[in-house]
């Protein structure tokens, strides 16, 4: 089978188009793949790295409000469509799959001139726009929360697949997690964490909870920063505990991230997408605190959905500060029975089984062509 990528802008769009295609090549090893993105994205670095041909096409979003950059964005979007067609008719694709992102509209939606199966994938509970516009272009629309569902009441197929970031991280060992921190297979981990990118505020949190942490003496906690607060964050955590124990790590970055999500007792964390198929599909309770620097305010949804189900609880950014925090890890962390309601909740929601699906409604795209 032969499949062109497209998604852009940030690793949520990013990760799952990589899964969707790591899944295919494994179950088809004579798969072939083009990922289209844009030249100054996110995509540009991500895609080579993992040896998979990569196109570009220029490509801007729309503002929400009346601008004269609207209308240059509309001419990106037309030129963006005849180069897109001319690197489909040159490729030949049995399907395009789009995960988000700007650079999918003009892409998609050439592939649905062309007459090439589509397909695309919401990562979010609140849809974005772009998908939005292409529900009714594309063959089948690809959700990973049910509350996205009437959103695409017009296009002509949807499933709930989950988000297929969730089949990576089923693979990943516990013990080896916790070997790389140092720790024996049983430890009790409480791993924070703000995105790849970190963020202030719950850095700001981490070291305000800094002395109050040896409240819970048989809990080990992992904080990650982010590569550019890690420095500022590390020198500030060292002032209210000036000898690090070893019940604390502070990175500023973790390269084996699904190893150590596998070895946590509790998340807290940002409410992206891909992190919570990640942390549903392990059985993971979690404490959510959803980014308000995103557009239409979608982490709040996608957290509010899992809380919602009695897998996590929800911390507005606006009303964090580490003493709230500390409070919610210690009584979560206490109480055995609710560690196991929650976990079992987090299992309910989560589908490991997603970036398989995902490529099953290829195949009968492809074959149905």
């Amino acid at each position: 089978m032969r499949i062109v990528l497209t998604g852009g802008g940030t690793g949520g769009h990013i990760y799952p188009a990589l899964a969707i295609g790591n899944q295919a090549a494994e179950e088809d090893p004579d798969t072939s793949i083009l990922y289209i993105g844009t030249p100054g994205g996110l995509e540009s670095r991500i895609v080579p790295e993992h040896g998979i041909k990569f196109e570009t096409v220029e490509i801007t979003g729309f503002r929400r409000k009346l601008s004269f950059e609207n209308v240059k964005t509309i001419m990106r979007f037309m030129n963006g469509v005849k180069r897109s067609k001319e690197l489909l008719r040159q490729f030949k694709p049995d399907v395009v799959i789009g995960t988000g992102g700007y650079v999918c509209g003009p892409v998609v939606y050439a592939a649905a001139k062309l007459g090439i199966p589509t397909l695309i994938h919401e990562q979010n509970a609140d849809p974005g726009l772009t998908n939005k516009f292409l529900s009714r272009y594309t063959n089948c629309v690809a959700v990973s929360f049910k509350e996205s569902l009437p959103f695409f009441q017009h296009a002509k197929r949807v499933v709930h697949t989950g988000n297929p970031c969730a089949t990576n991280v089923v693979r990943a060992n516990r013990e080896k997690g916790c070997a790389s921190l140092g720790l024996p297979p049983e430890s009790n981990i409480v791993l924070m964490v703000g995105g790849s990118r970190g963020a202030k505020a719950m850095n700001d949190a981490m070291v305000d909870m800094g002395p109050l942490l040896k409240q819970l003496p048989n809990v080990h906690f992992v904080f990650v920063t982010g590569e550019s607060y890690y420095e500022q964050t590390m020198e500030r955590m060292k002032r209210v505990i000036p000898t690090l124990s070893n019940y604390i790590h502070v990175l500023p970055y973790l390269h084996n991230m699904p190893e150590v999500l596998a070895a946590s007792t509790l998340v807290v964390s940002r409410s992206g997408a891909s992190s919570l198929a990640e942390i549903t599909a392990l059985g993971i309770p979690s404490i959510l605190i959803p980014s308000p620097n995103v557009t239409n305010n979608h982490q709040e949804a996608n957290a509010r959905s899992v809380a919602d189900a009695g897998a996590a609880e929800m911390i507005l950014e606006r009303g964090l500060n580490g003493a709230m925090l500390f409070e919610r890890i210690q009584s979560i962390m206490n109480d055995e029975q609710r560690l196991k309601a929650m976990g079992k909740a987090a299992l309910s929601l989560g589908m490991p089984q997603s970036a398989s699906m995902i490529a099953d409604e290829l195949r009968k795209l492809a074959n149905n062509r």
